[in-house]
């Protein structure tokens, strides 16, 4: 999954991207408003932490700008503005969550963990194409009774082609949601981890899972790809 971070303070928003990548989400980082409007324009996202003191442009009004274009993409503020009537504010304007500055990692990860649910309900239901299986809330995945090592990229990889299984994905779709926005997609490192799931899931195997689709990208199916 795809979260946007729209902080100012460079260590902060270090910490934060750091934290969030190890619960295995890819984050795009944006320095001020003017930044943050510009990746949302140019990118889907599934989640937006947004502070609300920025240079350019102020958090509110990247609130109210996105908000109205994507009404349903969860954003959480993120500040050290304390008054209630800026949490109102944030609120009203169309803010899901609103957590104080200095806060406890462990609170954002469940606040985001939480908002991500709510958008996205059947993020821990099972995933299965032909006989290979992937449990998210585990992650896990088997192909037929085999239990298959994966890297966490490996396994970011391979919950994305499932997810959008049968559906063309391009190397610049897979470089945006598994890795982040400032990855060069016209690097051979998606072919590579390609190749790593394939002989790991169709090695050996009669049916072929993992398909490439010549001059686009690749296709997660359990058929030849016409």
């Amino acid at each position: 999954m795809r979260v946007l971070l729209v902080e100012d303070e460079y260590k902060v928003a270090q910490f934060i991207k750091k934290g969030l990548q190890q619960d295995h989400l890819a984050v795009d980082l944006a320095a001020d408003g003017e930044e943050a409007l510009y990746l949302t324009e140019a990118g889907e996202y599934d989640l937006i932490i947004l502070d609300l003191m920025l240079p350019k442009v102020s958090g509110l009004s990247v609130l109210a700008t996105v908000r109205k274009k994507n009404p349903k993409v969860p954003i959480l503020i993120l500040t050290a503005k304390t008054s209630i009537e800026d949490r109102v504010r944030g609120l009203e304007i169309g803010s899901d969550d609103y957590l104080i500055k200095p806060f406890a990692f462990a609170e954002l990860k469940a606040r985001v963990r939480a908002l991500l649910r709510r958008e996205w309900r059947e993020i821990n239901l099972q995933l299965r194409v032909a006989d290979l299986l992937l449990d998210p809330a585990k992650r896990k995945a088997w192909r037929g009774e085999r239990e298959l090592e994966l890297s966490n990229k490996e396994f970011m990889l391979l919950e994305y082609l499932m997810r959008n299984a049968n559906q063309v994905v391009t190397r610049t779709m897979i470089a945006e949601h598994v890795w982040d926005a400032s990855f060069d997609s016209f690097t051979n490192v998606i072919d590579v981890y390609i190749s790593y799931l394939r002989n790991k899931i169709d090695k050996d195997r009669d049916l072929k899972l993992i398909h490439s689709v010549r001059g686009v990208g690749y296709m997660f199916k359990d058929e030849a790809v016409q």
